[in-house]
C-alpha cells in the first residue's frame, strides 16, 4: 500500500539561481526546485554551487534544507553549475535537483575518504554496493584517487552503474568543498547509491575517427611503441597525411588514442572506445605516450574532436538511450569544464540538447574536471566528456 504523500513514479524538479548572495542563491535555487517537483516529500536533493560561493557553501546548504526538506542532500562546489536549459560557466550560481522517488526506493548516501598506508591507500566510507539502480560519485580531484578506485569496482563488480564527475570548484588542492547532507566537507568523495528507481547511464565523448583501427603489436605501460608492426608515430603520421584539409586542422588542436574496452565484437561503434590524450611522442623510438595504460593485442583508433561530432554523438547517446516507451522525469549532468563555449558557438549546448531530449527541464549539474561514467561496461574517469544519470518515471 502506498502511503499518502509517496511517489508512485519518480518525479524531479530544478531550480536556478544567479544571485551573488549565497544565501539568496541557496534560498531561490531550492524555492524553485520545490516548485517544479510539485510539493513536499523530496527524497534526494542536489546542490551544485559556483566557485563564487565556496566561502558561504554552509549557508546554501541550510537553505536549501529548510526549502525543500529534503531526506536526503548531496551536491559540490564546482568550475560552473548547470540548471534546466542554462549553464553558468562564470559568476555566481547555485543549481538545485529535487527528486520523488518510488515508494520503495532505497537510498544510500556516502563520505568516502582515501587513507594512506604502508600497502598505499586504502578508501573508507563506501557502503556495500549491492546491485544498486546508479551510483553519483563527486570526488575532489586533488584527494580522493578516484581512477584507481574506479578501477578497483570494475574488477570487484564489474558493470555497476556509476556516474559523476571531478569537482575542482576552487582549483587548489585542500580547497575543495563537497556536500553530504547537512555537512561541508573539504576531501574524499560523497556519492549516493540508489535502488528501486530506473535509472540510465549515457557517456557523450564525442570524437571523430580518422584513418583505421590499429592492433597494439608492442607495448609497455601507457607507451605505445607499435601499431600493426609499424612504429606508433610514424603510424599516425600517416594518418594525418592522408587527412582532408578541415580533418588536419582539426587534428592540429589535438589526437586523442581511442582505446576499445571489449574486444568482443566485430565492429567497433563511439561508445566502444575509451578515448585518452597523446601525451607526446618520440622521435628516435618511433612510441606515443598515451593517458592510460595499455597492452599489446588491444585495439586503438586515432580520433579528432570537433563541436559538430560533440553535438551529434550526444544528440545520438541521447535518442539511443531513450526509446520511445521510456519517459524521463529528469537528469543529473556533469559535462566537462573545457566544453561549453570552449567547444561550442552557442552557449547552454549540452543543458539544451538533454532538455529537449528528454522533454524536461528537470536537468542540474556542474562542469567537472573530469566526468566519470561507463563504457563498455566498465566505470572510467574521462575527459571533454558528457556523462548523465538520467531517471525514469516509472
Amino acid at each position: 500500500m502506498i502511503r499518502q504523500g509517496e511517489a508512485v513514479v519518480t518525479r524531479v524538479g530544478a531550480g536556478l539561481s544567479r544571485a551573488p548572495e549565497t544565501m539568496a542563491a541557496g534560498r531561490e535555487a531550492g524555492r524553485a526546485a520545490a516548485a517544479a517537483v510539485g510539493g513536499a516529500g523530496v527524497d534526494l536533493a542536489f546542490l551544485f554551487l559556483s566557485a563564487h560561493h565556496l566561502d558561504d557553501a554552509e549557508a546554501a546548504v541550510a537553505c536549501v534544507l529548510d526549502e525543500l526538506r529534503p531526506r536526503h542532500l548531496v551536491g559540490c562546489v564546482a568550475d560552473g553549475v548547470v540548471a534546466g536549459e542554462h549553464e553558468l560557466e562564470g559568476g555566481p550560481g547555485a543549481a538545485v535537483w529535487a527528486a520523488m522517488l518510488p515508494a520503495g526506493a532505497d537510498i544510500s548516501v556516502f563520505h568516502a575518504l582515501a587513507i594512506p598506508d604502508e600497502t598505499g591507500t586504502v578508501v573508507t566510507g563506501v557502503p556495500p554496493l549491492e546491485e544498486p539502480d546508479v551510483v553519483i560519485l563527486l570526488a575532489e580531484p586533488y584527494s580522493f584517487p578516484a581512477a584507481s578506485f574506479l578501477a578497483r569496482l570494475n574488477g570487484e563488480q564489474p558493470g555497476l552503474p556509476i556516474v559523476g564527475g571531478l569537482a575542482a570548484g576552487a582549483g587548489r588542492p585542500g580547497e575543495g568543498a563537497l556536500i553530504v547532507e547537512d555537512r561541508v566537507v573539504t576531501e574524499g568523495a560523497v556519492g549516493v547509491a540508489v535502488t528501486g528507481a530506473p535509472v540510465l547511464t549515457v557517456v557523450s565523448q564525442g570524437c571523430a575517427p580518422i584513418g583505421r583501427d590499429s592492433v597494439i603489436t608492442s607495448a609497455e605501460g601507457n607507451v605505445v611503441h607499435e601499431l600493426a608492426g609499424r612504429p606508433a608515430l610514424m603510424r599516425l603520421q600517416t594518418e594525418i597525411a592522408s587527412l582532408t584539409p578541415h580533418e588536419r586542422a582539426l587534428a592540429s588542436r589535438g589526437v586523442l588514442a581511442g582505446l576499445v574496452i571489449d574486444e568482443n565484437r566485430r565492429e567497433y561503434a563511439p561508445g566502444n572506445y575509451l578515448m585518452r590524450a597523446l601525451l607526446g611522442g618520440d622521435e628516435d623510438s618511433g612510441s606515443l605516450a598515451v593517458g592510460e595504460t595499455v597492452r599489446v593485442g588491444q585495439t586503438l583508433r586515432f580520433h579528432v574532436r570537433d563541436a559538430a561530432t560533440a553535438d551529434a554523438d550526444l544528440n545520438d547517446a541521447l535518442a539511443r538511450a531513450l526509446p520511445g516507451r521510456s519517459r524521463a522525469a529528469g537528469a543529473l549532468l556533469f559535462t566537462c569544464n573545457g566544453r561549453g563555449t570552449q567547444l561550442f558557438p552557442e552557449p547552454d549546448h549540452d543543458a539544451t540538447a538533454v532538455a529537449r531530449a528528454l522533454g524536461s527541464g528537470s536537468v542540474a549539474g556542474f562542469f567537472a574536471a573530469g566526468e566519470i561514467g561507463p563504457v563498455g561496461g566498465r566505470t572510467f574517469v574521462h575527459g571533454y566528456t558528457a556523462t548523465l544519470a538520467v531517471f525514469l518515471e516509472s
